[in-house]
């Protein structure tokens, strides 16, 4: 067992920390320990400091994680606490993903300071969303609407829509609800016809390999059914080597020992698109995803992402 403090690293955002202290909370409840035996150390990233552009342009997903894993790589923190969906595909040598936290709702919310929904905005409306994938799925739904990139934490863009920036914006409803923001969601989009980002809901704790004194206490907070299910949708994201430059979608759902996998690649104009389906058995979740990934790929051919990226 570990001596000493646990080191907990994560970003400075409210929603970041508030992430951190439902797991020690966990660690705390798993291992009778008090609170004491643990220290948040919030970590300052690229993608919190860079504001002025989107974060496809400067760069991709692992903005958000980059200082993060320094950190665990140089042992200034014990293990990393993570939005999945901001995860790479690739992690750097030494490092592995060794916990999931129970999924949330992975659903996104629809936050209108006038209109309840997006589809009652009038026309050429002004919507925010940072997410290229929210950003095409909302061009799909209201071809009419102006897109507009919307960055900052959820204080940040609840303010800028108080402010009248914006008329709405979509967010994870995961997040709001572990912020106690849940009642500020106007409407929740559907998952058929508004799909979420691979990993969207769930928290994931980030470790270096072969750590036997950190693996046992990060493997007792781990939930099967959510690991099942990001590996899937990570799997589906490695096919098509996924990144924030590249909206993509793709939700797993576990049931009596089934995973069914359903994922979309959306053009930026939200006019062109493909979807996929894939099932099995969870114990070949990873497997199912890369099917999913591969199937969709192949339905879109070589000039898809050429298109565009």
């Amino acid at each position: 067992m570990q001596t000493g403090v646990l080191r907990i690293g994560t970003r400075g955002s409210a929603l970041a920390l508030a992430q951190a202290r439902e797991t020690r909370s966990r660690l705390m409840q798993a291992h009778a320990l008090p609170e004491e035996a643990f220290a948040i150390e919030a970590i300052s990233t690229s993608g919190d400091r860079i504001q002025d552009r989107p974060l496809s342009d400067a760069g991709g997903k692992g903005l958000f994680t980059k200082e993060l894993e320094e950190a665990l790589l140089d042992g200034r923190i014990d293990l990393a606490v993570h939005s999945s969906k901001d995860m790479p595909t690739w992690l750097p040598a030494g490092l592995e993903l060794s916990a999931f936290l129970p999924r949330e709702d992975p659903r996104d919310a629809f936050v209108g300071r006038d209109a309840k929904t997006l589809m009652d905005l009038p026309q050429g409306a002004t919507v925010g969303s940072s997410s290229l994938r929210r950003q095409a799925l909302i061009r799909r739904m209201r071809p009419d609407v102006n897109v507009i990139t919307f960055r900052g934490n959820v204080d940040t863009r609840l303010k800028k829509l108080a402010n009248g920036e914006v008329e709405g914006t979509l967010l994870a409803l995961a997040g709001l609800n572990r912020l106690g923001l849940g009642h500020v969601a106007t409407d929740l989009m559907p998952l058929d016809s508004f799909p979420p980002a691979p990993g969207q809901g769930a928290i994931c704790i980030e470790t270096r390999q072969n750590n036997e004194a950190i693996a046992p206490i990060v493997a007792a907070l781990n939930d099967a059914p959510t690991q099942h299910a990001l590996q899937c949708e990570r799997a589906f994201l490695a096919a098509l080597d996924g990144s924030c430059k590249t909206p993509i979608a793709g939700h797993a759902r576990i049931e009596n020992g089934h995973i069914s996998f359903s994922g979309l690649i959306i053009t930026p104009d939200g006019k062109t698109f493909h979807e996929t389906h894939a099932e099995g058995a969870v114990g070949h979740a990873a497997e199912i995803g890369r099917r999913a990934g591969e199937m969709v790929r192949a339905k879109a051919g070589p000039g898809f992402f050429d298109s565009w990226v």
